[in-house]
């Protein structure tokens, strides 16, 4: 899979970060025009060269990786590493070409490689990639997989050798990680919602495609918006997981031309303090969970104190468990539990 072989994942296409939605530095865009399609017939290598060059001269980040991904893909391949050497020196097709030309005149936009070749890999599972819905990150990959240790291995959720396993991911994007927890876990039932039709609408595409549409519900609601109708829909559940926008506000205006020209802006910027979205969703959670069901979350670097001295004041059921770490090392992910309680509830978001 290509996802390890690209060590930083999205990063390597425009991005450089401390974290995969944190504080992006910002390149100057120049004007870009493609270089003329060649008079005579090029190889695979030949092209590769070309364009690395002339994203180089452009200001283009990671031109090596960009070239190499995009004229792997159309040579269904996921890395040039994986292609025959007599494959990669063999003169391409005008069509093909042409084809080249085209989808690296997109890169030179500053278009991320995944929308370029419309897909990506996350995990075990290859998903459908379009703008302007968030691109998964490789932390996101991490996130999966604590969830997934919890839920297979702890008997206070409920999940235990045979019993039903139930999720809930708010903020869904391209539906990454319900549909890589599905895949891992035969018993689970998710839903899913999103604030964005593009993204229930590319969530809704990549289940169809894995065969996993089934046993995830997907619906378009936002959460900041109509939270009656996420608990009408949801409740019970054994984990709730999300990524949610977490960037703080004054953060937006650093982002690279590859995020703000082309993701939703609105799966990134958490307000002010980048807890807008993360403050309701704790608010539901204990309306949401079943007894001792957990959220998980991941969030800036700086928001695991913030939150753990938010929800011990303002939601009286939630336990915060602990704070994970990245690959990294940095403070990444938050581990809610909610306590046994009868309570009728009464949302509080002030």
């Amino acid at each position: 899979m290509w996802r390890r072989s690209l060590s930083a994942g999205y990063r390597c296409f425009g991005c450089r970060s401390v974290g995969p939605k944190g504080i992006w530095g910002s390149h100057a865009v120049r004007t870009c025009s493609a270089p003329a399609l060649p008079a005579g017939r090029i190889t695979a290598l030949q092209a590769v060269d070309l364009w690395r060059r002339h994203f180089e001269e452009r200001g283009v980040t990671e031109p090596d990786h960009s070239s190499q991904y995009i004229i792997a893909h159309l040579l269904g391949a996921k890395t040039i590493e994986s292609l025959e050497q007599g494959k990669l020196t063999e003169f391409l097709s005008q069509e093909k070409t042409e084809q080249v030309w085209k989808l690296c005149s997109r890169r030179l936009s500053r278009m991320p490689v995944q929308y370029v070749i419309e897909e990506w890999d996350f995990r075990d599972l290859t998903l459908k990639m379009r703008p302007p819905v968030f691109i998964p990150r490789p932390e996101t990959e991490e996130l999966v997989e604590l969830v997934l240790a919890d839920l297979e291995t702890e008997p206070r959720t409920g999940v235990g050798a045979g019993a039903q396993h139930t999720c809930l991911e708010v903020g869904c994007g391209s539906g990454a990680i319900s549909l890589s927890l599905l895949k891992s876990l035969p018993q689970l039932k998710a839903s899913a919602v999103d604030q964005s039709q593009d993204a229930v609408d590319l969530t809704r595409e990549n289940a169809l495609r894995l065969g996993l549409q089934d046993r995830l519900q997907i619906y378009h609601i936002d959460v900041m918006k109509d939270a009656d109708a996420v608990l009408s829909l949801c409740s019970h559940v054994s984990a709730l997981v999300s990524n949610p926008p977490y960037l703080f506000s004054e953060d937006m205006t650093t982002l690279e031309p590859e995020i703000l020209r082309f993701e939703d802006h609105a799966a990134l910027d958490g307000g002010e303090d980048g807890l807008k979205v993360i403050k309701q969703i704790l608010t539901l959670a204990p309306q949401i969970l079943s007894n001792h069901g957990r959220v998980y979350l991941e969030v800036d670097p700086r928001h695991p104190p913030l939150i753990r001295r938010w929800v011990e004041v303002n939601v009286e059921e939630m336990h915060y468990v602990e704070t994970r770490h990245d690959i990294s090392g940095r403070p990444r992910f938050c581990i809610l539990q909610k306590e046994e309680s009868h309570k009728h509830h009464k949302l509080d978001l002030d």
